[in-house]
C-alpha cells in the first residue's frame, strides 16, 4: 500500500521559511516522480512542484509560476524523502500541502497523506 506522510508545516510571518518533508513507503521510491500540491482555504488543489527521478545530471524540477525562485524541491532517495524548501513566504502560500507520486496523482482527488498545514500570517 502506497503511503505518504507530510510534515514540517507551521505558522510563520511573511518573508519566513519552512522546510516540508514527504516520506514515502509501500512503493519503489527512487523510481517515482514526486509532486507537491496544496489546497488553500476555500480553494481546490493546486499543483506546486514536481521532481523527477535522479539522472546523471541530477533530477529535473518544475514549479508553478507563483513559487519560482522561492520554493526548492529536492529528494533524498536513501531516506525515501522529498523536501520542499519554502522561502520568502507570502500570505497567499497559506494552504495544506500534500505530496503524491506523479503516477498515482489524480487531478481532483485528494492525495493519500494527511498533509501539512502552512499558515503565513503577519
Amino acid at each position: 500500500e502506497v503511503q505518504l506522510l507530510e510534515s514540517g508545516g507551521g505558522v510563520v510571518q511573511p518573508g519566513g521559511s519552512l522546510t516540508l518533508s514527504c516520506v514515502g513507503s509501500g512503493f519503489t521510491f527512487n523510481t517515482n516522480y514526486i509532486t507537491w500540491v496544496r489546497r488553500a482555504p476555500g480553494k481546490g488543489l493546486g499543483w506546486v512542484s514536481t521532481i523527477s527521478t535522479v539522472r546523471p545530471t541530477g533530477p529535473e524540477t518544475t514549479y508553478t509560476e507563483s513559487v519560482k525562485g522561492r520554493f526548492t524541491i529536492s529528494r533524498e532517495d536513501a531516506k525515501n524523502t522529498v523536501y520542499l524548501q519554502l522561502n520568502n513566504l507570502k500570505t497567499a502560500d497559506t494552504a495544506v500541502y500534500y505530496c503524491d507520486t506523479l503516477a498515482g496523482f489524480v487531478p481532483g482527488l485528494m492525495p493519500p497523506g494527511p498533509g501539512t498545514r502552512v499558515t503565513v500570517s503577519p
